[in-house]
């Protein structure tokens, strides 16, 4: 994969997984190997660059109380993120957020990420270049948090508005794609629970999500992970098929 990255002249290259596929620790692996060749790497994801709390509570009174949970579309600060990735293709040192996911909210920016200048960036994410979708796709609830808390559908008509006009400058930003396709939502949960313990462990003064505060978190983001799952293999430049225990089955790619 960093061949392939290297190979297409790929300064920015992107990795798209689904809630606990692993994403991150890929990311992680190609930086340390473009840094043993003598490369300088940045690995940055989309959730360095979630609104912070405040105005995710403002989204929440203003237009939908699930707009105060941080992840789905239109929770970023999409802007700052293209700021971002410009200048570290320019060569320019920059800084940029980091998110600490147990407290919900941005780390002090003494605490900011910092890169000099990088030969390759690495940008993991769970719905990177993923499409919006039709209007009349929007109707009906894919699943119970949906129809309970969004019955009216002006939460996921906020959400597929903002994934349609906002995240396009982001992902057009974007050099190559890896998708890393699972064989279906249904391990999401499970993958995403993995995900909360392994966290917990590293951080056991700090209270993780119960099992049913993930399953719930997911919810949220069900209906955009299943439209990347119909969407990303004929848009990303390669796919990795993995099967419920995350291991690669096949890999495919576009012509």
């Amino acid at each position: 994969m960093l061949d392939d990255a290297l190979a297409a002249n790929a300064r920015i290259y992107a990795i798209c997984g689904l809630q606990g596929s692993g994403k991150s620790t890929l990311a992680a692996q190609l930086a340390a190997l473009a840094r043993s060749r003598g490369l300088r790497a940045a690995v940055l994801s989309i959730d360095d660059f979630y609104l912070g709390r405040r105005e995710r509570l403002r989204l929440g009174r203003e237009v939908h109380p699930l707009l105060a949970t941080r992840g789905p579309p239109g929770t970023h600060e999409v802007g700052l993120a293209c700021e971002v990735l410009d200048r570290l293709r320019a060569g320019a040192a920059v800084r940029w957020p980091r998110f600490d996911k147990l407290r919900d909210t941005r780390l002090a920016p003494s605490r900011w990420a910092r890169a000099e200048a990088a030969d390759l960036i690495l940008f993991e994410g769970w719905f990177l270049k993923t499409p919006a979708q039709g209007q009349a796709e929007l109707i009906a609830p894919v699943n119970a948090l949906e129809r309970d808390e969004d019955g009216d559908g002006r939460w996921r008509a906020y959400c597929n508005e903002a994934l349609g006009r906002d995240y396009p400058a982001l992902w057009s930003r974007l050099d190559r794609l890896l998708f890393l396709e699972p064989p279906g939502f249904e391990v999401v949960p499970q993958w995403r629970w993995q995900q909360e313990c392994a966290m917990q462990a590293r951080r056991p003064s700090h209270q993780a999500m119960t099992r049913a505060q993930v399953a719930r978190f997911v919810s949220l983001f069900e209906r955009v992970s299943r439209q990347a799952l119909r969407r990303l293999p004929g848009i990303a430049d390669a796919s990795l098929r993995l099967d419920a225990a995350r291991r690669v089955i096949s890999v495919e790619t576009q012509p």
